[in-house]
């Protein structure tokens, strides 16, 4: 192992953009599929990584609904939820703000109330079982427009999980405008009841939904943002504002948005003096992890150690995390990246990061 990759996995992290369907493991999805044989799924690990090969993002939509559709239950929700816990604490993963799409799940059967219910145990479950603390973000699907957006907001106002700490909108970018009342509307509303905002923006559309983001729906974090590139004057207005972007390099690269991962924008978004996090989005279907995604920026984009722990530190600090359990991460990613592992293990001891 070269010593930039043991660095790595000695690092502490913090994951901001991670979606709960698309965080299972091809075994877990292949349990759920076994559960509920009448799926569209192949029925083998070998078929599930063909299946996971994209041809561009709405292809990518399509297949992220086919496993979507095999989770039925709110036992198969904590299932995903533990899951992701598991694989996360591998990788020194302490604190995770994970993606659910409730809508998806009640439009599958479930009640909103059997839904947090089932967030919560996994929640308690992630902490004593792996030690990794969860707090979630409520997310539409932007394709499905005003009725999902409304439903949504209905949930996490009037069923909340006890960790809901954000209000998100994904999927197909091209699609928002038509229903950008709709949106606005209830991010207003989210936002006013103590919720943050979170949408993705500017992965697969130009800066026009960026400024949306920022202006219409009052976004704290960014979810993708590269074409943020294309409009210097949004680059000067991200650069002023820090508002973080929560850069997802191998999922760009997957879903046809980057040509390679050689020229993924990583490297010049930190050289415009932007807020700049790591994360790997939906990790088995795009065969990465979180560790990968800083070997990639390491390996291929040519970060240093020293620019890698700033991008650490960067997650912890635009997360939503409380600050005593912030300050106790910063101080394990500073321990690390002094050389002193030992120091590293007692911080981790003082305390864990509440939510």
């Amino acid at each position: 192992m070269s010593e930039i990759h043991a660095f790595i996995d000695r690092l502490p992290k913090v994951e901001l953009h991670i979606h709960l369907v698309g965080s299972a493991s091809v075994s877990t999805v292949l349990d759920l599929a076994a559960r509920h044989p009448d799926n569209r799924l192949p029925t083998t690990a070998e078929g599930m990584r063909d299946f996971y090969e994209f041809r561009d993002f709405p292809h990518f939509a399509e297949v992220y609904q086919a496993v979507s559709d095999v989770v039925r239950t709110p036992e198969d929700v904590a299932t995903l939820v533990t899951g992701t816990a598991r694989d996360l604490a591998a990788q020194r993963v302490g604190y995770v703000e994970l993606t659910v799409t409730p809508y998806t799940h009640v439009r599958a059967g479930m009640s909103a109330r059997a839904v947090t219910e089932a967030l919560d145990i996994a929640a308690r479950q992630a902490a004593e079982r792996h030690g990794v603390h969860v707090a979630y973000i409520f997310d539409i699907a932007g394709e499905l427009g005003g009725e999902a957006a409304r439903a949504t907001l209905d949930h996490a106002l009037g069923h909340p999980p006890e960790r809901l700490v954000g209000f998100g909108l994904g999927g197909i970018e091209q699609g928002r405008p038509a229903h950008r009342d709709a949106f606005r509307d209830v991010f207003r509303a989210a936002v006013a009841a103590g919720l943050h905002s979170v949408p993705h923006a500017g992965e697969m559309s130009g800066p026009e939904t960026i400024w949306e983001s920022i202006h219409g729906l009052a976004a704290e974090r960014i979810g993708h943002g590269i074409r943020c590139l294309d409009d210097p004057l949004l680059v000067e207005h991200l650069r002023e504002t820090q508002i973080p972007l929560e850069v997802c390099p191998t999922s760009n690269v997957r879903t046809g948005q980057v040509a390679e991962p050689a020229a993924h924008p990583l490297p010049r978004l930190l050289e415009e003096g932007l807020y700049v996090t790591l994360n790997s989005d939906d990790p088995p279907m795009f065969g990465t992890s979180l560790t990968q995604e800083y070997r990639v920026a390491a390996d291929v984009l040519g970060l240093d150690a020293s620019a890698l722990a700033d991008l650490a530190r960067n997650a912890v600090r635009a997360s939503f995390l409380d600050p005593a359990g912030q300050r106790a991460i910063l101080a394990e990613i500073d321990a690390v990246a002094s050389g002193d592992a030992g120091s590293a293990r007692s911080a981790a001891g003082r305390g864990t990061p509440a939510t």
